[in-house]
């Protein structure tokens, strides 16, 4: 027994030593990989995500090497057993298993890439990496935002960075009784003062539609990626009081209710019965 742990421990000590010269190895291999991609200028989240498909690869074979080297594991076992665990693993892991095949899909088709700025599945930020397992996101706020990767390849992705200018769409709405051509004298001057304001394409305003409660105008104009959010919010600011100066009224949601007096035909005595009648139109 003595002499039988002797050896085991011997073994053992060899495959720990060979574990840790070969994980020192890899990484150096995995850096190797790294420059390499850079270098041949691959797109930093398909760099990462091969960068770090290369390193588990490596460390799974290093593995195997280890076992059928010091204690004497047949390949033949070997594959029976990764079989087995295989299948284990993947009804186990499933989940797990769609999150590496959706980050091979991102990284293969690149939806977007590192730096991008998109909105996904209810969720919007700067893109910072792609894992195998999981996509991380900066959002506006600073905040961190990991999402699994199948559930980007089965939700809508906008990526708002490709172009350098994005639209500004905004609708307002004024009352039946305003002037729509006073409404859009006042907002087109807004937007000819603004400088963030790009003049191709030409801003417009446009009536959307005839609604119940109000005359709704969309106000539309283009600016750069920068500039979107901080001039949408001026826009806003400046509409309101150019129609407060103007005398145009932006309307609150309301109901016409008409009273009818019907004398009930039992009632010998005049008594009325008040009904409410439903909105028939703008007030």
């Amino acid at each position: 027994m003595t002499e039988m742990a002797i050896r085991f421990g011997l073994k053992l000590a060899g495959a720990l030593l060979v574990l840790y010269i070969g994980l020192r190895v890899i990484k150096w291999v995995a850096r190797i990989v790294s420059r390499a991609l850079t270098r041949a200028h691959v797109e930093p989240t398909a760099m990462q995500f091969m960068s770090r498909l290369t390193y588990v690869v490596l460390v799974v074979l290093l593995v195997l090497a280890i076992l059928q080297v010091f204690f004497k594991v047949q390949p033949n076992s070997i594959i029976a057993i990764l079989g087995a665990a295989g299948l284990a693993i993947g009804l186990a892991l499933k989940d797990s298993l769609s999150n590496v095949a959706s980050g091979v899909m991102l990284v293969t088709l690149k939806p977007f890439r590192a730096g991008d700025i998109v909105q996904i599945g209810g969720s919007s930020g700067t893109v910072e990496a792609v894992s195998i397992f999981q996509t991380r996101l900066r959002g506006a706020d600073n905040q961190t935002i990991v999402l699994p990767n199948n559930l980007i390849t089965t939700a809508p992705i906008i990526n708002l960075t490709p172009d350098t200018t994005r639209r500004i769409e905004l609708v307002i709405g004024i009352g039946y009784n305003d002037s729509i051509e006073a409404a859009r004298t006042a907002v087109m001057e807004i937007m000819r003062a603004d400088k963030r304001i790009l003049a191709e394409p030409e801003p417009d305003v446009v009536v959307y539609e005839l609604a119940d409660n109000a005359v709704k105008l969309g106000i539309r104009c283009h600016v750069s990626n920068a500039d979107h959010f901080a001039t949408k919010c001026d826009l806003n600011e400046r509409i309101k009081a150019a129609f407060d100066q103007a005398g145009i009224s932006i309307p609150y949601p309301q109901r016409d209710v008409h009273m009818y007096h019907h004398v009930a035909q039992d009632a010998g005595d005049g008594v009325s019965l008040v009904l409410n009648g439903p909105a028939t139109g703008p007030k």
